[in-house]
């Protein structure tokens, strides 16, 4: 069961934020030499293109590596979804109570949520948590069919201010990506700017980020990649995205992680995004890991 006062602790952490100075800015220069390096090496032996960008919100440090290049989305735009149902309720377009009735025609491969609940369907708000804890893609799909598809998705981005990210289509066309095309893809800059107007910052009401925050720390899919490479102790939420097969894919994470101390302490946030890797799962995974150790490494989060 998610702890509603751990989630309350972890969002009143969260500061009024200024621009970095000139000294942050020194010491962001600093941080960024040994850190560039680890990233660009991880990438050569990943076999594919790396994207990372990290925020510091304590200390308004930033580190960036491909930053600004486009990257498939994969299921990270499920964080999206919740988001923008969130925003509906907020607004009293919807009810997280409502009951969505579907039938087995919808289900198809990892919808292990919505596969137990056919014929008596599931509320929104249970659809949002299976598909922002287990990354169910039915229930993407019918959240998706609430409030009219993939182009509200980022006519939604466009609201928050994101430029970049864009949904095209739905589960499970939209993870197969090709190269040098746009569709359903963000950049890491991009993704780590819109997931920090939705957590941490005013785009949701207080009680609907408080939930979406709830549902990307109790996320079941991340524990190999971001969560593995942090410190003991240190709270994460986040939200996977995955395509490929065992020989070469895409994996990626993006999180909201508050460090254990000092007692607290604003969060960083990161946004991972690997493409193409030649690498099997375990690998890739493994990668998305070594990011979250070389930013703690370089001072992120101290």
């Amino acid at each position: 069961m998610i702890d509603r006062r751990q989630v309350l602790t972890a969002l009143s952490a969260v500061p009024a934020l200024s621009l970095a100075g000139p000294a942050a800015s020194a010491a962001t220069a600093r941080l960024t030499s040994g850190i560039s390096r680890g990233i660009a090496a991880l990438e050569v032996r990943s076999g594919g293109r790396l994207g990372v960008a990290v925020l510091d919100t304590a200390t308004g440090k930033t580190f960036g590596h491909r930053a600004d290049e486009r990257f498939a989305l994969c299921s990270t735009f499920k964080t999206l979804v919740a988001g923008l149902v969130l925003k509906r309720v907020d607004q009293g377009q919807e009810r997280l109570d409502r009951r969505i009735r579907y039938g087995k025609e919808l289900l198809f491969t990892h919808s292990p949520v919505t596969e137990k609940h056919v014929g008596e369907g599931m509320s929104v708000g249970a659809l949002c948590e299976a598909t922002m804890i287990t990354s169910d893609n039915a229930a993407a799909n019918l959240l998706l069919d609430t409030f009219g598809g993939p182009k509200a998705v980022t006519a939604f981005a466009r609201g928050l201010g994101d430029k970049v990210t864009r949904l095209d289509r739905r589960e499970p066309e939209m993870n197969v990506v090709k190269p040098g095309t746009a569709l359903d893809t963000t950049s890491p800059n991009a993704m780590l700017a819109t997931l920090r107007a939705l957590t941490l910052r005013t785009a949701l009401s207080p009680a609907s980020r408080q939930q979406l925050v709830a549902w990307l720390i109790a996320n079941q899919t991340g524990d190999k990649r971001l969560r593995a490479g942090l410190p003991a102790g240190w709270k994460v939420g986040d939200k996977t995205g995955s395509w490929g097969d065992s020989k070469v894919g895409t994996t990626n994470d993006i999180a909201v992680i508050w460090p254990s101390s000092p007692l607290g302490r604003p969060p960083l946030l990161i946004t991972a995004y690997l493409s193409r890797a030649t690498l099997d799962n375990d690998g890739r995974n493994a990668v998305i890991a070594e990011v979250a150790r070389l930013v703690t490494a370089a001072g992120f989060g101290a």
